[in-house]
């Protein structure tokens, strides 16, 4: 991970711009790294400082533990230290965790995605207990991932004000919806907090949030990253209007009714794994349109891998 620029900062660990990136299988939908490589130096070519992997988007949940050691390590070859590596860790299991976290820094990750225990629904001393564990177990730097609609369990502020104490313990990628909490976190605690909701990347910014680790990157990292741009430079109102333009983009993949992974998918070409089951024609038409449109409203030009 590249240190000495401003943007990978105390107040922006990850730098600003992260995409979750999804995991490309071949059509036989076995890994494959080749394609990950490339998505990865296009992305960073485009744009993001820093990679997201193994998270939802990268459908964890279906890819094995060696899977996801192996593409810690291709995109860490891949982009060296232009972007930090951010991988994650996170499992139902603490021990499961904690091995993950490990593997995660043996391959040379810059950093650790760590989700709330799911499905279980710890109370919020086993949850704090839970990451004070796995931020332990490493040297590398934590992101909690606070998204209660998926886990069943939300980081209390009161717990992310007591985490934010752990010396490695130093961002959050924030899906609670709460931008009042949020924002009573952020006034009280060092931790950069990072959107993973994307209609909230500009506001949460807004507020002193560090960026977004973003979906829609995937397919549009140029434009979502031109909205930070232009707020770093004050131009507010042209934040807002680059914002807006994303919107039609933003809203068909993210809340049409399919998950985010097969919606950037869908644009990208890759394949999806069971239970998840690909786009059809008409939902593809649409979303093509979309990122057609959105390319060719004069911001950048197409961006495809």
């Amino acid at each position: 991970m590249t240190t000495s620029s401003p943007l990978h900062s105390p107040f922006r660990p990850f730098g600003r711009a992260l995409c979750a990136m999804v995991t490309p299988f071949t059509q036989s939908y076995e890994l494959d790294l080749p394609a990950a490589q490339k998505l990865a130096a296009h992305l960073v070519d485009n744009g993001c400082d820093g990679l997201v992997l193994n998270g939802t988007t990268g459908e964890s949940p279906t890819t094995s533990d060696e899977e996801k050691t192996a593409l810690v390590r291709a995109v860490v070859e891949a982009v060296g230290d232009r972007a930090a590596v951010v991988a994650g860790v996170g499992s139902a299991s603490t021990a499961h965790t904690v091995a993950l976290a490990r593997e995660a820094e043996r391959a040379g990750a810059d950093g650790l995605l760590v989700v709330t225990p799911y499905y279980s629904r710890p109370p919020q001393s086993a949850v704090e207990a839970h990451f004070r564990t796995v931020a332990d177990a490493t040297a590398l730097p934590v992101m909690l991932y606070d998204i209660p609609v998926r886990t069943g369990t939300r980081i209390e502020v009161a717990t992310m004000l007591r985490l934010a104490e752990h010396e490695r313990i130093v961002a959050v990628k924030d899906c609670a919806y709460d931008l009042l909490g949020s924002t009573k976190v952020i006034g009280g605690t060092s931790l950069a907090y990072y959107s993973g909701a994307e209609e909230l990347n500009l506001p949460l910014y807004a507020v002193g949030g560090a960026g977004y680790v973003s979906t829609v990157a995937n397919v549009a990292p140029r434009e979502l990253r031109a909205v930070l741009d232009a707020h770093d430079a004050g131009a507010v109102t042209e934040a807002a209007r680059l914002n807006q333009l994303a919107t039609p983009l933003t809203e068909l993949m993210m809340t049409s009714g399919l998950p985010g992974t097969v919606t950037a998918k869908a644009l990208l070409g890759y394949p999806v794994r069971a239970p998840l089951q690909p786009a059809g024609p008409d939902e593809v038409s649409r979303l093509r349109a979309a990122r057609d449109a959105l390319a060719h409203m004069g911001i950048f030009g197409p961006s495809g891998v």
